[in-house]
């Protein structure tokens, strides 16, 4: 039997793409999903295009659930519709840049499925424009050019790789690659009993994305599945189109996990605590096996201690990822 995917959707003023994206997730080859809204108080039709949709989807749906709310933010709008989630596996999906492939979600939940070790996957994203027509980037600036011959890039994990070669090899998703910055693409599946484990979106931490990456690959591996199976749209309003107001958020994200990383329950057990800090893989979240983990990679010799201290039965439980 497949197991329930949560799809949740947080919209906000999205009044011309909300219904594309609701399609596209009825499109899924997928079955077994419950469609999650949360609106953030939208002061234009954005409410009303998804209530036009209702009877669609709760035909659609294992379970469609959907509300407006007193405008709150970004923040409280996810932490919500976190909580609201009941399935195995949890997708996120904006409502106004982001619609998914039919066969995502089938591609996506077959892999974790079959790999319990691992908290997300995730495939590459064409660029569309804001009429749905599939485009391409033509230079570092992302202007639009929809002749694939003069594109520098032709997808949206092709920009990304510019600075990271990370996403075919065994360094996708560890915490010390997504430590300087973000580079998961758009259309990712978590297991959710893995975010379970992390805490809540906090104001503390506004770039959530970057945030949640942190989080999750503390506690599991990352897939890259070199496929497209999401469309990321480009137009006007994309937030990360703000250089000023990205700069500000993830500043004040890093500042955040600096200082969660730091107050770690287990610093006075360890004398190069600094640099663990520095690989990030220690922080108070995590419990004592993962702790053991870190000391055998990060320093081999601690493995005769812990050895001695405890038996060889302990340490061959112990499954670390690099």
């Amino acid at each position: 039997m497949e197991n329930l995917v949560s799809v949740i959707i947080p919209s906000y003023n999205h009044e011309k793409y909300v219904q594309d994206t609701i399609k596209s997730i009825i499109m899924q080859t997928y079955k077994n999903i419950e469609l999650i809204i949360v609106d953030d108080g939208s002061t234009d039709s954005t409410f009303q295009k998804i209530k036009e949709m209702k009877d669609e989807c709760e035909k659609r749906f294992k379970r469609f659930y959907f509300e407006t709310k007193q405008n709150e933010g970004t923040i409280a709008t996810l932490n919500k519709l976190f909580s609201l989630a009941k399935g195995e596996y949890i997708y996120l999906i904006a409502s106004d840049d982001m619609i998914a492939d039919v066969e995502a979600l089938k591609i996506q939940t077959e892999f974790l499925d079959k790999n319990n070790d691992y908290a997300l996957v995730v495939g590459d994203n064409e660029i569309i424009d804001s009429n749905n027509n599939r485009c391409f980037w033509l230079d570092d600036e992302r202007n639009i050019t929809y002749d694939e011959n003069k594109a520098k890039y032709k997808t949206f994990v092709e920009f990304l790789s510019k600075n990271n070669n990370n996403f075919n090899n065994v360094n996708f998703g560890t915490y010390k690659s997504i430590r300087p910055y973000n580079y998961i693409p758009n259309g990712y599946l978590i297991r959710k009993s893995i975010y379970d484990k992390i805490m809540p979106y906090t104001k503390e931490a506004p770039l959530e994305d970057w945030f949640l990456m942190l989080q999750l690959s503390k506690y599991g591996k990352f897939k890259f599945i070199d496929k497209i199976l999401f469309s990321y749209r480009w137009h006007v309003s994309n937030t990360i189109k703000n250089t000023a107001k990205i700069h500000n958020i993830s500043v004040m994200t890093c500042n955040y996990e600096r200082q969660l990383v730091k107050n770690n329950d287990f610093s006075m057990l360890v004398s190069n605590i600094n640099e663990i800090n520095e690989i990030g893989l220690l922080n108070k979240t995590m419990g004592i096996k993962n702790f053991f983990e870190i000391l055998i990679y990060k320093i081999p010799s601690i493995k005769t201690i812990i050895i001695k201290l405890f038996n060889i039965e302990i340490y061959k439980i112990i499954k670390f990822r690099k």
